[in-house]
C-alpha cells in the first residue's frame, strides 16, 4: 500500500479528501477550527513536494444545490491563513475541471461543498408519492453518481483521503473516488494514517490488560459496540446514563435516573455474555444524586441502587471513582467512550474528570489511550489533558463503527481489502 511519506508529488495534482465540515455561528464564523488544522500537515506535504491540491469536504446536511449556509467559501480565507498559501475557490464541486487543470506547483484550490450535489451521498433528495418513484429515483441518482465521481477524480493524478470521520461512508469522494486511481497513487493522508494505526492497536495489536470504558446514556446505541467489545477486553466499565439501565436489572432502585425499561434483559444477557467471555464488567457502586436536573440542584451521595423516588443519578460517585481508577491504572490499553454524568454541568464533572486523570496517569506508566466519541473528546478538551493520552479520534461515527468491528469503506478503498 502506498505511503504519502514515500509519495513524491512533484509535478501532480492531489485531489485530497478532507473534513472541514467545522462548527459556525449565526455570522458564518468558525468557532472550532480543529478539523482544519488536522489536515495541514497532509496539504503541506503536497505543496512542499511541489504538488497541487485540490481540497474537498462536506459541510452539514444541505437539502439543495446551492444551500448557500452551507458553503465553504465561508471558510476559504481561514484555510489560506492557515496553510499560507492563497487558496483558490471552485464555487461548483462538479464543473471545476478547468481551475483543476490550471493549478500550477504549490498551489491550492478548494471546491465547494461536496453535498450541494445528492450524487455525493447517492441518495436522492425530495419527496415521493410512492415506493417506487423512490426508487426510480434511486437508481437514477446511483447512475449519476458514477459520472460525478469520474467528474472528480478526472482533476487529479492522485487520490489522498485524510478524512477519517467521514471512512464509515461509501460516498463519491470518500470511497468510490479511490477506484479510478491504480494502488500506485492513492493513500491516507498523515491523520488518516494515525487514526487507523490507532484503531489497530485497541482492536488487534492488543496489550493486556485491555480496558474500556464505555459511557452514553443508552444501552440501545451501544449495544454492537458492546457485544463487539466483549470478545477483545478484560474489563469493561459502564458508565454515564447506562447505568441505570444495569441497575435497575440488577433489582435496584434508581428514582428518576435515565433507563431504558425495554432494555432491561438485554442488560443482563450482556452480563452473562461477559462471565462467559471471561470479561469483568466493572459498574458504580455509588452515585452523586440530584433532585432536578441542574447544575444547581440538590445533591447527596448514595449506593447506586438506593436512590429516593423524586431523585436522578448525574454522576458517578467517590467510591466509584476509585474502583474505576484502579482498573483503569493496571491497564495496558485503554479506550474511553463516553463520559460518567452529566459533565456539561460543572457540578457533576467530578467522576468524569477522575477517569481522564487516571487514563493520564496509566498512559504516563507506558499504556496506549485512545480516547473517542465527541463527549469524550469534549472532556479531555475541557480538562486540558488532550495532549497527555496517547491519541484523541476525530473520528465520531467512524471511530464507533471501526469499534463494533466493520469495514469501514474510506479504508477499504485505500487498502484494496
Amino acid at each position: 500500500m502506498q505511503t504519502i511519506d514515500k509519495f513524491n508529488f512533484a509535478g501532480k495534482k492531489a485531489f485530497v479528501r478532507v473534513d472541514f465540515n467545522v462548527p459556525l455561528d449565526e455570522n458564518l464564523q468558525i468557532t472550532d477550527d480543529n478539523r482544519i488544522r488536522a489536515a495541514l500537515p497532509t496539504l503541506k506535504k503536497i505543496l512542499a513536494d511541489g504538488g497541487s491540491v485540490i481540497i474537498a469536504s462536506h459541510m452539514g446536511r444541505p437539502k439543495k444545490n446551492p444551500d448557500m449556509k452551507y458553503s465553504l467559501n465561508a471558510i476559504l480565507a481561514h484555510v489560506s491563513d492557515l496553510l499560507g498559501v492563497d487558496v483558490k475557490f471552485a464555487p461548483d464541486c462538479a464543473k471545476a475541471a478547468d481551475q483543476a487543470a490550471a493549478l500550477k506547483p504549490g498551489e491550492a484550490l478548494l471546491l465547494e461543498n461536496l453535498r450541494f450535489y445528492e450524487e455525493e451521498e447517492g441518495k436522492p433528495r425530495g419527496e415521493f408519492a410512492t415506493d417506487d418513484e423512490k426508487a426510480a429515483a434511486k437508481k437514477v441518482t446511483k447512475e449519476n453518481q458514477k459520472k460525478f465521481t469520474e467528474t472528480l477524480a478526472s482533476y487529479a493524478d492522485c487520490y489522498v483521503n485524510d478524512a477519517f470521520g467521514t471512512a464509515h461512508r461509501a460516498h463519491a469522494s470518500t470511497a468510490l473516488i479511490a477506484k479510478y486511481f491504480d494502488v500506485d497513487n492513492k493513500m491516507f493522508g498523515y491523520l488518516m494514517e494515525k487514526e487507523v494505526i490507532a484503531v489497530q492497536k485497541i482492536m488487534t495489536d492488543t496489550a493486556r490488560p485491555f480496558t474500556a470504558i464505555m459511557g452514553g446514556s443508552k444501552v440501545s446505541s451501544k449495544i454492537d459496540i458492546i457485544e463487539n467489545l466483549l470478545t477483545k477486553v478484560d474489563n469493561l466499565i459502564i458508565a454515564g446514563g447506562m447505568t441505570y439501565t444495569f441497575t435497575k436489572a440488577l433489582g435496584g432502585k434508581i428514582g428518576i435516573s435515565i433507563c431504558e425499561d425495554d432494555k432491561l434483559e438485554l442488560a443482563l444477557e450482556l452480563l452473562e455474555k461477559a462471565k462467559a467471555n471471561n470479561v469483568k464488567i466493572v459498574l458504580a457502586v455509588d452515585a452523586k444524586i440530584a433532585d432536578s436536573f441542574s447544575n444547581d440542584a440538590k445533591t447527596a451521595f448514595v449506593p447506586v441502587g438506593e436512590i429516593p423516588d423524586g431523585w436522578e443519578g448525574l454522576d458517578i460517585g467517590p467510591k466509584t471513582e476509585k474502583i474505576f481508577g484502579d482498573v483503569i491504572k493496571a491497564s495496558k490499553t485503554i479506550l474511553w467512550n463516553g463520559p460518567t454524568g452529566v459533565f456539561e454541568f460543572d457540578n457533576f464533572t467530578h467522576g468524569s474528570r477522575s477517569v481522564g486523570e487516571a487514563i493520564v496517569e496509566a498512559t504516563k506508566n507506558g499504556a496506549f489511550s485512545l480516547v473517542g466519541g465527541g463527549d469524550s473528546v469534549a472532556c479531555v478538551n475541557k480538562f486540558g489533558i488532550a495532549d497527555q493520552v496517547s491519541y484523541v479520534s476525530t473520528g465520531g461515527g467512524a471511530l464507533l463503527e471501526a469499534i463494533e468491528g466493520r469495514v469501514l469503506p474510506g479504508i477499504e478503498a485505500i487498502r484494496g481489502f
